[in-house]
């Protein structure tokens, strides 16, 4: 994919931030109009509104409307995305009793006039970037190979004109039959006619995708393109990986790739750690009367402790002690450990009811508070099925180089409860890759909204 600092300023704002921005600025704009004070209650609502936006958006894509000319088609994904966001700002709303703290006519009208500030918005960026095209300000380019990294790149320069870029063709040695599938551009020449090409005909930029065995070839081009004014750049053929949030980065100033790394470093760490504490703590604070009453209950209605312990593994394999409200008569924390089954004896009565409805789940937020867990990622297993599993199944520990979590996307998709078969626990290794190599803090926030649905109906859990 092109790289942001490839972008121009206005496509790259308007591809990440433009509708996130317009309904918090619109909302703002109007808390002014009406003299509405700014209170902390509106700062949690533009927080919220903003991140639930740009996932919201980013899933629907109405810009590829007008991709594809439709001012009408983009208008409907536009109110479609608005709609959606309305209806989950109104459920948090009234879910956590915040609607009344703000005023009738500022949510009314900012319901109403926002999806018309996010067609203008576009529509002018539209506009924007049609009379820049028009102007000339479109930069040429080249591609030096046509491997996958290379059809890639020029797929994406086709769909979206608002790079505004435009792909001359491609230079390749190999004949025309053994190129790839989707190598829409014509074919220029070969690869040692590339500098003469660029500078003849004034190419701004030039994409070489060849293996990184071709070494002595890639010198040489990078050498004759020296004497033009073209940017290159080098796509690697990392797509033969099995890659999981690669991307190039620095040791002591030497350039290196990462093949297979954690989501959660840089500012990904903190946006992570920030939002699992902030969470966290708003849970723990509404639910704590909640979880007095289980542990009451629990204490008065079998013999043992109310809070279960066991060890299971954490971030980067490393053992930490996990909470849950006890709804066993045993609590198994050997070298074997019996999985929980349906209409298992070993489960008390109050017990099948805490696990049904997830809520002995609930001490676990503890453990997010301590740093040892988060509210989403991979599902904690015990430390006995972790030595089993990870013998059988490929790449089963790159789950634990993130801290594991309460809910994750196995969960959502199905894959809660018993793992009574090695297919069943492969599935769930593979969901957690993918959220692994698709993390966003709208991801998360996603996971949790379909979470407390997957709850209310009570699926897999025994």
């Amino acid at each position: 994919m092109i790289n942001s600092a490839n972008e121009t300023p206005l496509v790259s704002f308007s591809k990440r931030l433009l509708e996130p921005f317009i309904i918090v600025g619109t909302l703002y704009l109007l808390m002014l109009f009406n003299q509405e004070s700014f209170t902390g209650y509106y700062l949690v609502l533009i927080i919220i509104a903003f991140f639930i936006s740009s996932f919201v958006f980013d899933q629907i894509d109405p810009s590829r409307g007008l991709r594809s000319g439709s001012v009408i088609l983009y208008g409907r994904d536009i109110f479609t995305g608005w709609l959606v966001i309305v209806f989950v700002l109104v459920f948090i709303g009234y879910a956590s009793a915040l609607s009344y703290q703000f005023f009738d006519t500022v949510m009314v009208e900012w319901f109403l006039i926002t999806p018309f500030a996010l067609l203008s918005a576009h529509l002018a960026v539209r506009y924007l970037t049609t009379k820049l095209r028009k102007e000339g300000e479109v930069r040429t380019a080249v591609i030096v190979g046509a491997s996958e990294a290379g059809i890639r790149i020029a797929q994406r320069v086709e769909e979206f004109p608002n790079l505004l870029m435009q792909l001359e063709g491609y230079f390749e040695d190999r004949n025309v039959s053994r190129n790839p599938k989707g190598m829409n551009a014509p074919l220029l020449g070969r690869m040692d006619e590339v500098s003469a090409y660029v500078r003849l005909h004034n190419i701004q930029m030039v994409f070489i995708s060849l293996p990184m065995s071709a070494q002595p070839r890639i010198h040489k081009i990078i050498d004759e393109l020296k004497d033009t004014t073209a940017s290159v750049y080098f796509l690697p053929d990392i797509y033969t990986f099995d890659l999981m949030q690669a991307r190039f980065d620095q040791i002591g100033g030497i350039p290196v790739v990462a093949i297979c790394e954690t989501p959660f470093t840089g500012i990904n760490s903190l946006v992570k750690r920030a939002s699992d504490i902030v969470l966290a703590s708003l849970i723990q604070l509404l639910l704590l009367p909640v979880m007095i009453v289980i542990a009451i209950a629990i204490k008065l209605s079998s013999p043992g402790p109310i809070i279960f312990k066991q060890r299971r593994y954490g971030l980067y394999g490393d053992q930490i002690i996990v909470y849950k409200f006890r709804s066993m008569t045993v609590a198994e924390d050997g070298d074997v450990v019996v999985q929980a089954k349906k209409n298992d004896q070993r489960v008390t009565r109050l017990g099948n009811f805490l696990r049904k409805t997830s809520l002995d789940e609930l001490p676990q937020f503890i453990n997010v508070l301590q740093g040892r867990m988060s509210i989403v990622g991979p599902r904690p297993h015990a430390v006995s099925h972790n030595e089993q599993y990870r013998k059988l199944i490929k790449g089963y520990m790159l789950r634990h180089k993130v801290r594991p979590g309460i809910t994750g996307w196995a969960q959502v998709n199905g894959l809660r409860g018993e793992t009574d078969t090695l297919d069943k626990m492969k599935d769930r290794i593979e969901f957690d890759l993918i959220y692994l190599r698709n993390w966003s803090l709208s991801f998360d926030l996603w996971i949790i909204f379909r979470t407390v649905f997957i709850v209310l109906r009570r699926d897999n859990a025994h």
